[in-house]
């Protein structure tokens, strides 16, 4: 029960907060911009409270469905305006004001990650030491050189500090095909360059954890015991009795002295009932489960909805990333740019089908990982919703019709035209556009 309120709540805090800096954007620069603001609603649906506050007695709203907002802005191609406040209308104002107000909403979103990621950086990330602790036989990374034992000190020129650091960096040259320079010291104490071709590598390859399966480049890896850390409570697991801190022994008389070997022995007896023998606080108890059957690349396996209890980094192992201000500042916005032009380019490359569309992910998988990033720290929680916070500004600015990308494009035909797009232009098009976002969110839901 506690993974299952961990997602829901952190998803609707993650989505309400990034949605709210999202309209934010909208509602003050148009107040700047001296347009009058009707409404600024956080959520949809039945309101829970209203405010009317302001000069132009703007209305406040918190409805009682949190997964989004609206900024209701004084237009003429909503509504009768008053003579005297068409000045004040929207549709009024000249284009590179409706512009700025629209581009506002990404904008505030992409400057919110560069927040979130400053305070991460001032306040310190913790990470893995980079240090190679096994290089795949016959792989990209034994090609290039790497040994056991070998320590990154930089790669390309960017110092690098932990295991993570460079990992978009990476994945970006990846996409490209490029080579890298590595430098390391080898176990023996002496300096050394390495390189990563990355040109053989297919971009449907490129998927997260690519750079051990892929490359054959390895870091520490602890060994997961087969101790329950979670489940779910509709689950077989916990249908069967098994709660968290409960250690398998054995699966149908066969020792478990890890956990890939219990996955292993549930994947492979789906909707068949096996007898496992827990340890629970030194007494010995005997429960049978009954794992279901689902549907994992093309095979049937087994599952019974529980995870493993995830051991703590050792200290010799743990390393923390730390700036001063400026350097926090710098080091953010570096971040941000990084993985603003990495979802552009993945978008671009899954339109002409070179990447996986199995990187779209929905509101299944982004509640999971809320979850979870909620439950392993608030510095976790707060990267989660920077990363959300930079895709939902770049999905934003896609020149889509009913997104905010869409209503640009629409001023900037105007200003080569003269003339806005027609009302029926408008509608089409909007259609088109809401068919799009449909077909992304099946394609998301699917995948989920």
């Amino acid at each position: 029960m506690t993974t299952f309120f961990y997602s829901v709540f952190g998803f609707i805090i993650a989505i309400g907060l990034l949605v709210t800096v999202h309209e934010f954007g909208h509602y003050w620069v148009a107040r700047r911009m001296g347009v009058k603001v009707l409404r600024f609603s956080i959520g949809f649906g039945k309101p829970l409270w209203t405010r009317r506050a302001g000069p132009d007695q703007t209305e406040y709203v918190l409805a009682a469905l949190p997964l989004g907002g609206y900024v209701k802005m004084l237009d003429e191609n909503e509504g009768e305006v008053a003579a005297k406040d068409l000045p004040r209308a929207f549709n009024r104002q000249p284009i590179p004001k409706r512009v700025a107000i629209v581009l506002a909403g990404p904008l505030f979103n992409f400057l919110f990650a560069i927040f979130l990621y400053w305070i991460l950086f001032m306040v310190g990330m913790d990470g893995i030491k980079p240090l190679v602790t096994k290089v795949t036989e016959h792989s990209i990374a034994q090609q290039g050189g790497f040994q056991v034992g070998d320590q990154i000190l930089s790669i390309d020129g960017k110092k690098t500090e932990s295991w993570e650091q460079r990992q978009l960096y990476l994945f970006q040259k990846a996409l490209d095909g490029a080579t890298i320079n590595v430098q390391v010291k080898s176990a023996d104490g002496y300096i050394h360059a390495r390189r990563l071709d990355f040109s053989t590598l297919s971009p449907r390859e490129i998927m997260p954890g690519f750079l051990e399966q892929e490359v054959g480049l390895h870091s520490y890896t602890p060994e997961i015991l087969p101790i329950i850390g979670y489940l779910d409570p509709k689950g077989p697991a916990a249908h069967a009795g098994l709660i968290p801190g409960d250690r398998i022994v054995d699966v149908d008389g066969k020792p478990m002295p890890l956990w890939q070997d219990f996955v292993a022995a549930i994947s492979s007896k789906p909707e068949q009932k096996i007898r496992l023998t827990v340890d629970r606080a030194g007494t010995f108890l005997h429960i049978q489960v009954t794992p279901k059957a689902i549907t994992s690349q093309g095979k049937t396996v087994g599952k019974i909805e529980a995870g493993p209890q995830i051991p703590e980094l050792p200290p010799e192992w743990r390393v923390k990333i730390q700036y001063n201000p400026v350097a926090a500042l710098g080091a953010s916005i570096e971040n941000t740019w990084s993985m603003s032009t990495l979802t552009l380019k993945m978008l671009y490359k899954m339109l002409k089908l070179e990447v996986s569309t199995k990187n779209i992910s929905g509101p299944i998988t982004i509640a999971q990982y809320a979850g979870y990033s909620a439950q392993i720290g608030w510095d976790r929680f707060m990267m989660f919703l920077a990363v959300v916070s930079i895709s939902l500004g770049v999905l934003n600015l896609l020149p889509v019709p009913i997104l905010d990308g869409g209503h640009i494009l629409y001023y900037l035909i105007e200003a080569v035209t003269g003339a806005p797009v027609s009302v029926r232009i408008l509608e089409w098009s909007q259609k088109f556009g809401m068919m799009l976002l449909l077909a992304l969110m099946v394609l998301a839901f699917y995948n989920d």
